[in-house]
């Protein structure tokens, strides 16, 4: 950096600029390339073009330089520098002011090499911005660290990082696209909330200063876009950042995307259908149905089965479990088989930890794991078949939660007592707990239609196409702060 930054002075005390405001380009490398692709090894022509982007790789000679320039995150073009073509002074120059990770302007003739490598054959060159950090070594793999917390310089030097922009993106307008030809209408939420709501999470909690008023960043999307149901938009969705002061390992972040989606007149079995759509959309993004998992390979476009949740913890624990097998019973079954639970527990909570630990992991092919005690969802519906239950389902892939989907809870009566039953949870120290929100429980007395629900997170769909860690998806994680 010391060598760089006396390159830097060297260029301001000859009357050049290290940082121009801008530089022309009369064509991007991936139009060169295009445009000359079909000159033949050793053809010159006298079309002149004018590139610039970053130099990724200098190799100097006594009479040649070489350097590969790379624009934003596209493809590579070569440039050449001759003593012929631009005097001693002006390549003496070049080798001494020029170094990978700096960016410049290139004008010279289009020409296919000796080596067959299609070239610009400079004439005049403009440095446009002198990088005082070199880049990491190319030829050496980045630790997962690194790439995560310089992503700048990962995107710069490793090409994966760069597919999974792309690939992050194409996946989410795919998404979007679909929804839209469903006639979903896109709204947004406010991040900010007086009372945090929407999922069981601990929130991040804020201050107001101009209301003097405690806030809490959003944990879920759900409550504005029911109330947006409510109002008479039938169909409506929402892409954002939500944010949970929870733990953080491969598969979470504090800080991250989700979609959620309301449909009127829907149920859990509509959001099913929505959701596999929402894969295939993906899929074909991706360009494949079959994925790689840490628990297998996967096939998208095979069958997607349907496990009732008593179903599933019965026959993983080998006798008869059901919505009224006491807590007791579940503690001593947790404990023949290993599980730790927390003694806080209620029978519908040790239920989930049971199936978090025995079921959840077995869910290789997509499995959509349904009828939920009632506390794991305080905003779904009630089973319309099985008392004690609600209509929801989760959707599990290679073991891991995907997105959940309800029948959702329109009768305000039944709303109320399942918040209130929250509320008194949180004051007894459930850190989880929803709390009473007077403002949305007036928009179900107000007549919610009968509507359907979904929440995949968009992070863990992105991991399920790539096979890395969520911090890998996410292109900004959250890290702890460096030493």
């Amino acid at each position: 950096m010391r060598i760089r930054r006396a390159k830097r002075e060297r260029l301001l005390a000859d009357g050049k600029q290290a940082y121009p405001v801008t530089v022309g380009r009369s064509h991007s490398p991936v139009e060169v390339n295009e445009g000359w692709q079909q000159l033949e090894t050793g053809e010159e022509t006298q079309d002149v073009v004018t590139v610039a982007g970053r130099v990724m790789f200098v190799r100097n000679t006594g009479k040649l330089a070489f350097a590969a320039l790379r624009e934003g995150v596209g493809t590579e073009l070569q440039v050449m520098l001759s003593l012929a073509e631009v005097g001693e002074e002006s390549l003496a120059h070049w080798k001494a002011d020029v170094d990978p990770g700096d960016h410049v302007a290139v004008t010279g003739r289009v020409i296919r090499s000796r080596r067959g490598e299609l070239s610009v054959m400079a004439t005049a060159r403009t440095m446009a911005s002198k990088a005082l950090r070199p880049l990491p070594v190319l030829h050496k793999e980045l630790s997962e660290e690194a790439r995560v917390r310089q992503r700048y310089a990962d995107l710069v030097v490793r090409r994966g990082g760069r597919d999974m922009v792309r690939l992050r993106a194409g996946i989410v307008r795919a998404i979007r696209e679909t929804l839209h030809a469903r006639s979903f209408i896109e709204i947004e939420t406010p991040v900010l909330q007086l009372v945090h709501g929407g999922a069981a999470a601990r929130p991040f909690d804020t201050h107001m200063n101009a209301f003097d008023q405690k806030m809490s960043l959003r944990i879920a999307l759900e409550l504005p876009l029911k109330k947006a149901v409510v109002g008479g938009v039938d169909k409506v969705y929402e892409m954002g950042r939500l944010f949970r002061n929870e733990g953080v390992d491969s598969t979470h972040s504090p800080e991250f995307t989700s979609l959620e989606a309301y449909e009127a007149r829907g149920d859990q079995f509509t959001m099913a259908e929505l959701i596999k759509e929402l894969h295939s959309a993906a899929a074909e993004v991706a360009g494949t149905q079959i994925v790689s998992t840490a628990a297998g390979e996967v096939d998208l476009g095979g069958e997607w089965r349907w496990l009732s949740f008593y179903d599933g913890l019965s026959r993983a624990v080998g006798e008869n479990v059901d919505v009224f097998t006491s807590v007791q019973r579940l503690r001593e079954i947790a404990d023949a088989k290993g599980v730790q639970i927390d003694p806080a527990r209620d029978a519908g909570k040790a239920a989930m930890e049971l199936v978090a630990e025995l079921v959840e992991p077995t869910c290789v092919q997509p499995t959509f794991i349904c009828d939920y005690p009632a506390i794991a969802q305080p905003l779904a519906r009630p089973h319309r078949d099985r008392p004690g239950q609600i209509e929801a389902r989760d959707l599990f892939i290679g073991g891991v939660e995907r997105g959940t989907a309800f029948s959702e809870l329109i009768d305000p009566v039944i709303q109320r007592e399942v918040l209130e039953d929250q509320s008194r949870r949180a004051a007894a120290g459930d850190d989880e707990a929803m709390a009473l929100d007077e403002d949305f429980l007036r928009a179900p007395e107000s007549g919610a239609p009968p509507m359907g629900g979904l929440g995949p997170g968009i992070d863990r769909l992105i991991m399920l196409f790539t096979s890395v860690g969520i911090r890998e998806t996410i292109l900004f994680p959250h890290l702890k702060p460096e030493a």
